[in-house]
């Protein structure tokens, strides 16, 4: 029997969390949306929650923010991280915005116009052979060389608050929406669970959190089965984006309590999403950010009757040519 763990984030973290990175990020919009729209057969109430609009096209400045701004006093060296490209370009959007300097280790299976991004934004990019979890550890190796601020792109209880303020910022809008619109399921894309965990943390059970991960890249799924985090392969369409080894620590005392429903899509899967999203309402999203839909789109989540769904929309990092062409 797995023992019960102490949740490493708590709402308090997450309220202390969105006031410290107020004014840096944005309040990104929601969307109604008819199931009918997508081809969906059900009549459920269905709202998109456009993370994708946020700075530099995710929702990592979130939790990058959070970090920094809680950490106090920076080092003289800076920022570094290691990312497969949203979470890197969030950290050297932070290090611009704040002045300060930002070394960024990617995977070389990271797309070209990921790191490219990050050095626009005046980071210093280093490429690695192989996978996230291989940037990982240079990163780990530069900053203690350097001394640097370790930004993790979800091992860190302050990078998942900041995650976790989109859920207190999605409640606010619902509430606040015409006629009060509730929601009682988010379904939400899983990396290496941050992002997950953080809606999870927020919402400590009142709602219903879905993760969705690619099958091919299923840290959070298999953790679940286990009963504990899991070492996994990683490969397919969204693994730059979704594609840890294992679930982070922090993540994992969140999810087993809070986390009781996870699913699995194939790539097939996320590109019908991605197409839908921009047949229907011209969006470009790239598969990780694609990755929620894919799971009622697939039947890899069936709702129940009258279930209110959140389907967070997380990610606009690709070439539009991969989506439109």
């Amino acid at each position: 029997m797995t023992p019960a763990l102490t949740p490493a984030v708590m709402p308090a973290d997450i309220r202390a969390a969105a006031q410290r990175i107020a004014g840096h990020v944005r309040v990104t919009p929601i969307m109604h949306v008819a199931a009918s729209e997508f081809d969906l057969p059900f009549a459920n109430a269905l709202t998109l929650k456009l993370e994708l609009l946020q700075h530099v096209g995710s929702f990592k400045p979130r939790g990058a923010f959070n970090r920094v701004q809680a950490a106090g006093q920076l080092p003289a060296a800076g920022l570094v991280a290691a990312s497969g490209g949203n979470h890197g370009a969030a950290v050297a959007f932070v290090a611009r915005s704040l002045g300060i300097r930002a070394e960024v280790f990617v995977p070389s299976s990271s797309p070209a116009m990921k790191r490219d991004r990050i050095a626009a934004l005046g980071a210093t990019v280093h490429v690695v052979d192989g996978l996230y979890d291989d940037a990982q550890v240079a990163a780990i190796k530069r900053q203690i060389e350097t001394g640097a601020l370790a930004v993790h792109p979800f091992e860190h209880p302050d990078v998942v608050a900041g995650q976790g303020t989109m859920s207190l910022e999605l409640e606010t809008q619902m509430a606040s929406a015409q006629e009060g619109m509730g929601f009682d399921t988010v379904l939400v894309a899983s990396g290496g669970g941050g992002f997950t965990a953080g809606q999870a943390a927020w919402f400590e059970g009142r709602k219903r959190v879905v993760s969705v991960e690619p099958i091919t890249s299923q840290c959070l799924n298999a953790a679940r089965l286990a009963g504990e985090p899991v070492d996994v392969t990683v490969a397919g369409l969204a693994s730059d984006s979704l594609g840890a080894r294992r679930l982070g620590s922090v993540a994992w005392s969140i999810v087993h309590p809070y986390v009781a429903h996870s699913v699995v899509v194939d790539d097939d899967a996320i590109r019908a999403a991605q197409k839908v999203l921009w047949d229907r309402l011209r969006l470009i999203v790239e598969p990780g950010g694609a990755t929620a839909l894919a799971a009622l789109q697939s039947r890899a989540y069936v709702p129940e009757a009258d279930e209110r769904m959140v389907v967070v929309v997380c990610g606009a990092n690709c070439d539009p040519a991969t989506v439109t062409g």
